[in-house]
Order: structure tokens, then C-alpha cells, then sequence
């Protein structure tokens, strides 16, 4: 038996709730953040060989808005990562899980992650 049922499929005029798009976030900071790994592991190891090597990657990044600007994503990325974390926690709890509850925490977090993005940026740039 087949349902008459009405069908939606242009994305781009579905509504997301402020929960899903916490959800999505939270995603794209978490392949943000491996992607960012892959890059600053071994900067990390370099930067650790000797202090003439620390100097050299500092002088880099001081130069260098790319690296400036891989910094800071990377940095924004980590920020929402532990916004979003910090949610889930709240929310396995038993804390915020009803539907007006979940839209207020998502909007808290959301806020707190573009805070940490903006303070990341002050500390990169000043």
C-alpha cells in the first residue's frame, strides 16, 4: 500500500531547529579539530627538538596570516568541541532534554563558541 504523503526535498527551504544545527557544528568542529591534528602534531614535535626550532615556528606564526588563520580555526574548533561536550554531558545528566530545554542549551552553546572564537582571535592577533 502506497502512502500519499507530501515530499520535501529542496534543503535549502526546510527549517532546522537550533538543535540540529548545534548537532552539525559539533560535527564539523570534530573534523575540523583531526584535520588541524594532522597538521600540528608534528609542529609539536618539531617545535620540541630544540629551543632554535621553537623560535623558528614562532617567528612563523607571527608572520604568517595562513597559519594565523589555521590557528585560529583550529582553536575555534576545539572551543565549540568542548562547548558541545560539555552539553552532552549536561544533557545525559537529565538536564535540558525536553525540547524548549534542548533549543536553550543549544543557543547557550552556540554563544559560548563564537565567545571562545573571538577571544582565540584577540589572543592570536593582539
Amino acid at each position: 500500500m502506497k502512502k500519499q504523503r507530501p515530499m520535501n526535498l529542496a534543503i535549502q527551504t526546510m527549517a532546522l531547529p537550533i538543535t540540529a544545527y548545534a548537532s552539525i557544528l559539533h560535527r564539523v568542529s570534530a573534523v575540523v579539530m583531526w584535520v588541524g591534528f594532522a597538521f600540528y602534531l608534528p609542529t609539536l614535535w618539531y617545535s620540541l627538538q630544540s629551543p632554535e626550532n621553537f623560535a623558528l615556528l614562532h617567528a612563523l606564526r607571527d608572520e604568517s596570516i595562513i597559519i594565523q588563520l589555521f590557528l585560529w580555526a583550529f582553536l575555534t574548533a576545539m572551543g565549540y568541541y568542548l562547548c558541545g561536550g560539555v552539553k552532552h554531558l549536561i544533557q545525559e545528566a537529565g538536564y535540558c532534554e525536553s525540547l524548549e530545554g534542548g533549543a536553550k542549551i543549544s543557543w547557550a552553546c552556540i554563544a559560548v563558541g563564537v565567545l571562545l572564537s573571538v577571544l582565540s582571535g584577540v589572543w592570536i592577533w593582539l
